[in-house]
């Protein structure tokens, strides 16, 4: 699940991490009071307005933008509210901005020139180990400098069964070159983010930019949070920070019902149970000739509840052309699922595209018959082979 910035701030504060002082806006109303409150607070009058979605490069898209006085700083909130905001993680249609976050501003002169790093904590796969990752050339080009320049990533492995040890995160603020003030706060930072990451089950925790102050302190300038929807059992209140408004509403639709649902760009709507024969199945499309317009995986206990749910998520992408149905029984009963498919055919009515049913396993012949005798314009298929004709024949 993924999270807004101030949400992320949210969280980090609670943790002892630096962040700005800021308000999140839902209303150009409330954006104005926030400016003034924000001003009084700091007795400054510059800002920072900051567009928030799930998407990075916001400040590329002219999402972020610093303000010298109220004026410029109402102008921007007026500007960015509610514009479709386009970033290079967007896509060419973008997304709607819905809230601000108005900040103080950060980068003040004072003893030493304000400088950006780059800090995050994911898992690494390979190695089955937690990965802290930084680099002294944060900012908004740090993925050009993770692609150009590798050796200027810092890389440190915690080993699970004693976790972050303090010397690795001396390590990593001695290589980042921090100094006095700035390295035994960098090192606090460290901890505290991987803390952080530790006990919010988090998926990701990355800091872009890590900012060395004017005054040698160190703080989140930026933040970003993913957490593991698996362990989200755990965290009511982290649940609760879900935004809806900024996920696909298919997918939405679908985890309503329980369903594992990715919409993709393709032309054939595919509904299996079991990840793998989803991937397999979308193989079978891509070898008829046709594209893949979803992951749907509705589980092992498909029933005529979650197959009529999975065809409406299904029918409401404009570009599906004909759907494939691919069950294996072997948990569920293949008759049972193709009385699903019949109900909920019946049900939704005025299905003008073909359907294919492919169901092997328990049950399987007694499933063909109930199909092949409904009476409907559902296809059945018995081989892999069969039912990637049967698609070929249906986008002709």
């Amino acid at each position: 699940m993924n999270l807004h910035e101030f949400q992320a701030k949210s969280i980090l504060r609670q943790y002892g991490v630096a962040v700005p002082r800021g308000y999140m806006a839902e209303t150009i109303e409330q954006a104005k009071e926030i400016i003034q409150k924000l001003q009084a607070e700091t007795n400054s009058e510059k800002c920072v307005v900051k567009a928030q979605i799930h998407a990075g490069g916001r400040g590329k898209g002219g999402g972020v933008k610093l303000a010298n006085n109220y004026d410029e700083a109402f102008m921007h909130a007026n500007n960015i509210l509610g514009m479709q905001l386009i970033t290079p993680q967007t896509g060419e249609q973008g997304k709607k901005v819905h809230k601000l976050l108005i900040e103080e501003n950060v980068y003040q002169p004072g003893e030493v020139e304000p400088k950006e790093f780059y800090m995050g904590v994911l898992l690494d796969r390979g190695t089955g180990r937690n990965l802290i990752m930084a680099s002294a050339e944060g900012g908004m080009n740090i993925e050009e400098v993770a692609e150009e320049h590798p050796d200027k990533i810092i890389k440190e492995w915690i080993d699970p069964s004693v976790g972050l040890q303090d010397f690795q995160a001396r390590k990593v603020a001695f290589a980042l070159g921090l100094e006095g003030n700035a390295f035994k706060e960098g090192v606090q930072f460290i901890k505290a983010i991987y803390k952080a990451y530790i006990e919010a089950d988090a998926s990701m925790v990355e800091i872009n930019p890590m900012l060395r102050t004017s005054n040698n302190k160190i703080l989140a300038a930026d933040a970003k949070i993913n957490l593991d929807d698996n362990a989200l059992y755990r965290h009511p209140e982290l649940e609760a920070m879900r935004d809806i408004t900024e996920e696909d509403p298919f997918e939405v639709e679908a985890k309503a019902s329980n369903l594992n649902y990715v919409k993709l760009d393709g032309n054939v709507g595919c509904m299996v149970n079991g990840a793998g024969l989803a991937m397999a199945t979308m193989d079978i499309i891509k070898l008829s000739g046709g594209e893949p317009a979803n992951f749907l995986d509705v589980g092992g206990g498909a029933n005529a509840q979650t197959v009529e749910a999975g065809f409406r998520i299904i029918l409401k992408d404009p570009n599906v052309k004909a759907i494939l149905i691919n069950i294996f029984g072997g948990i569920v009963r293949c008759d049972r699922v193709a009385n699903g498919v019949v109900e909920a055919y019946k049900k939704i009515g005025n299905i003008n595209i073909p359907i294919i049913v492919r169901l092997q396993g328990t049950n399987a012949e007694e499933a063909a018959k109930i199909i092949d005798t409904s009476g409907l314009k559902v296809a059945s298929a018995v081989l892999l082979k069969d039912a990637a004709n049967r698609v070929k024949d249906a986008l002709v």
